[in-house]
Formats: structure tokens, C-alpha cells, sequence
């Protein structure tokens, strides 16, 4: 075990290494600048269609299951969670301050990126066997790319199904054992019963149950989650100017050991900020836009501009919120890692905060297991058909418990590399597809002036 360890290990480095950072980085600044910088630009336009999109369309020809702001909320169920909480603590530990700053470079990249995804998986979606629409990088490779690139459709399809056992499910599971055991007193196998059954109430619905769930708990515990930040920052107010210095400084200027922080290299604030910013919103995993397939929507580029808010709110305001608390309140100092680390960061700025940090991985990483679990069952559909569906929802409900009460240092270790590797395929299909992405976004908002002028 120990050797397989070794090897996983390996290739973990490889795939997370420089070529896979330049190769993330790359693909979002050639989309960003492709798309003439439109995702910043039009930020104001994605919310406005999601705030018009959060009520399903009762026109039988619109095309899709669930509404675009429940599409988003089921998106953004599987990337809130464990990377906004103990993933930027963790990035914040190991490349100190500047760590930040960079996941910040990769969210404003990572819109343009996430936009491109959702806007293929709507354009390029099919209708299953079962009457729903199912699309992501599988199917705009086959559908976008032809026979000859189906190969690859298929190898991203089977990183995602093994990939979501792991990262979508038993890391999230023992994640609120662990939050729930040390801070509650709950036994690691209550909490993964209870879990088990919360998940299979809601899994047995599919994507409308999943998204209507998702619609309720993510709005309201994220907005849970930065008002608890907001109080911390509140406390702190006059670290503030002082902790985005720090932040920049660090970003390009080695950091020197000091209290229980061990000191970093600046590679070592650029590789940790761009890898787990991508690990908490991934952008360009090609996870999302399986979600976003499923929108009422009858155009790809309108579902794009709502896909795109979810890194503009996972990285930029979630992640921001955590990254702050930590510097500001000195814990990054504090040799404390992960989820402790932000525990111990709230915690100092107000009585309860590791209470708060706990109820808030707790719930999150419930709705990463409902997020994942869809992302994960297409991709099975996708390798097995729609027989595979029962089954495979069967199986992930069973796998819960198990991984409450496991220790999954190496199931981490696996699925963050089968992680990086899903990217790879999407990576590749989001270059060649971009004349299309291109071409669908000067159509839509040259329509949208002509409109525009028609009515004026």
C-alpha cells in the first residue's frame, strides 16, 4: 500500500505540477482575452439574468429541467464547501499570505473559463432516454470534436465517476464527522447514518429534487457564512489595510518563518493559491457545466453568463472572506492547518466562531455530496447509459457512512489527482471549441444592441 501511496503521490505532483498551473492559467487567459474581457465586463448582466432566472419557465419550449438560477445554486453546491473553508486555510499555511492573491488572479481568469464550459455544455447537450438533458465536457468532445476526439470525452467521463467517490463524497462525509465529532461530541457513525439517509431523500429525486434543495440551503448558508466573516473582519477593521499589503507583498516576495508558520518561497504562494484556488471553484475541471446542461434556457451564452458567477462568488467573495479572517485575526501564524486553522481564526474574533466554522463545513460539504453525486452520475450515464443510474445512485448512498468513519488519507490523495486529471480533456476541448464560444457571444450581444435599439 505504502508503494501505491508512493506512486499516486507521483503523479499527484505531476498533475498539479507547472505544466497543469501554466496549462489552467493559459486556457483562462486566452478565453478572457478572447472574449475581449467580456466575463468582468459583464458581470452586472450575469445577475441580472440570474436574479430573472430563479423561477422555472412554464414555456414548453424552453429546453431544460431546471431553472438557470437553480442550475447555478446546484453548481455552486458542489464547489462551496471544503476548499473555501479548510482549502484556503490550507493555501494560506503552506505559501503564506500571497497565496491568496493568487487564487485570485485564477477566479479572474477561471470566469472566462467557467463561462466558455457552461456556454459548449448547453449548445453541444443531448436528450437521454429518460427525456433529459444531459451534457459537459463528455458531450461537447462528441458532440464539438467529432469521432476521432470521442476517446477523450470517454477518459474525462471516467476520471469524473472515480473522482466524485472521493472528493464528492467520503472527503465531504468525513469532513462533517470530523467538524461535527470535535466541536459537538457526535460519534463519526451517527453523523454518517444521518448523512446516508439525508442523502438518499434527496438523491432518489434526481437533478429537480437535488436542485430544489440546493436552491434553498446554498443561499442561505453562504450568506450564513459571510455574515460570519463580515463580524470577523468588523473586529479586526484596523488589520485590514495592513493584511491586503501583506498579501501583495507576499505574492512576489518570499516569506520569512514566523510563529508557527514554517516561511515560503514565492512559487510556493503561486503553486498553492492557483491549485486550490481551482480545487474550490473549479474552473476548468469541466464539473460545472454538467449542471449547467440541465438549465431552462434555449441559449448558451445567457446560461454562460450565469455559470460564470459562480467563481466570481466562490473565490472571489467566499474564499476572500476566509483568506481575510485568517491574516487579519494573526492566525495564519498559529502553525494550525486546514479547517483548525479557520476555526481557530473565527474563533479569537468572537465566542462560538469555531461553532459557526463547524455548522458551515458541516452543511456545505452535505451539499458538495448532492452536487457531486449529479455531476458523477452523468458521467456514469455517459460511460453505462441510463440503466447505470439506479445502481450508481444506490452505491453513493452506501459509501457515505463509510467514508465518516474512515481514515482517507490516501482516498484524498487519489481524488485530487484523478481531479487534475478530469481537467486535462476540458483543458484541451475548451481550445479548440473556442471559435465557437467566440462566435455564439458576438452573436448574442450584437442581437441583444440590435433589440436594444429597436425598442429605444
Amino acid at each position: 500500500m505504502e508503494a501505491i501511496t508512493e506512486f499516486v503521490g507521483k503523479i499527484n505532483g505531476v498533475v498539479w505540477g507547472t505544466p497543469m498551473l501554466v496549462m489552467i492559467l493559459g486556457v483562462g487567459l486566452f478565453l478572457t482575452f478572447g472574449l475581449r474581457l467580456m466575463p468582468i465586463l459583464k458581470l452586472g448582466t450575469g445577475f441580472k439574468l440570474l436574479w430573472s432566472g430563479r423561477i422555472p419557465d412554464k414555456d414548453k419550449n424552453m429546453k431544460g429541467e431546471i431553472s438557470p438560477f437553480n442550475a447555478l445554486m446546484t453548481s455552486l453546491s458542489a464547489t462551496i464547501g471544503t476548499g473555501n473553508i479548510a482549502g484556503v486555510a490550507t493555501a494560506i499555511f503552506i505559501g503564506g499570505p500571497g497565496a491568496l492573491f493568487w487564487m485570485w488572479c485564477t477566479a479572474l481568469v477561471g470566469m472566462a473559463t467557467k463561462f466558455a464550459e457552461a456556454v459548449l455544455a448547453v449548445k453541444y447537450r443531448e436528450v437521454d432516454d429518460n427525456g433529459n438533458h444531459v451534457g459537459g465536457p463528455m458531450y461537447y468532445i462528441k458532440n464539438g470534436l467529432g469521432s476521432k476526439w470521442a476517446w477523450l470525452g470517454t477518459a474525462f467521463a471516467l476520471f469524473g465517476s472515480l473522482a466524485g467517490f472521493g472528493i464528492g463524497n467520503t472527503v465531504q462525509a468525513n469532513s462533517v464527522a470530523d467538524a461535527l465529532s470535535s466541536n459537538f461530541g457526535v460519534p463519526t457513525w451517527v453523523t454518517g447514518l444521518v448523512l446516508m439517509v439525508l442523502v438518499g431523500a434527496v438523491l432518489m429525486g434526481g437533478i429537480k429534487r437535488i436542485a430544489d434543495v440546493a436552491g434553498k440551503l446554498v443561499p442561505i448558508m453562504t450568506i450564513f457564512y459571510i455574515a460570519a466573516g463580515i463580524a470577523v473582519l468588523v473586529v479586526y477593521a484596523a488589520e485590514i489595510p495592513a493584511a491586503f499589503e501583506l498579501i501583495i507583498h507576499s505574492a512576489f516576495n518570499p516569506v520569512a518563518a514566523q510563529g508557527g508558520f514554517a516561511g515560503a518561497a514565492v512559487w510556493a504562494a503561486i503553486r498553492f493559491g492557483v491549485a486550490r484556488g481551482v480545487f474550490s471553484n473549479e474552473a476548468g475541471l469541466g464539473s460545472a457545466p454538467i449542471a449547467h446542461a440541465a438549465a431552462q434556457t434555449n441559449n448558451p451564452v445567457a446560461q454562460g453568463l450565469v455559470a460564470m458567477l459562480g467563481t466570481f462568488i466562490d473565490t472571489l467573495i467566499v474564499c476572500t472572506i476566509t483568506g481575510l479572517a485568517i491574516i487579519v485575526s494573526g492566525a495564519w501564524t498559529s502553525g494550525e492547518n486546514g479547517a483548525a486553522l479557520t476555526s481557530f481564526a473565527f474563533s479569537h474574533a468572537f465566542p462560538m466562531g469555531n461553532y459557526v466554522v463547524a455548522i458551515a463545513l458541516s452543511v456545505f460539504a452535505f451539499t458538495t455530496i448532492l452536487g457531486w453525486s449529479f455531476y458523477c452520475e452523468k458521467c456514469v450515464q455517459f460511460l453505462f447509459g441510463v440503466k447505470a443510474i439506479k445502481p450508481f445512485r444506490i452505491l453513493w448512498v452506501i459509501v457515505v457512512p463509510l467514508g465518516a468513519v474512515s481514515s482517507l488519507e490516501f482516498i484524498w490523495l487519489l481524488a485530487d489527482t484523478l481531479n487534475a486529471m478530469m481537467a486535462i480533456p476540458n483543458l484541451i476541448a475548451l481550445a479548440l471549441l473556442s471559435p465557437v464560444v467566440f462566435a455564439l457571444t458576438r452573436e448574442y450581444f450584437l442581437k441583444k444592441r440590435e433589440t436594444e435599439a429597436a425598442e429605444s
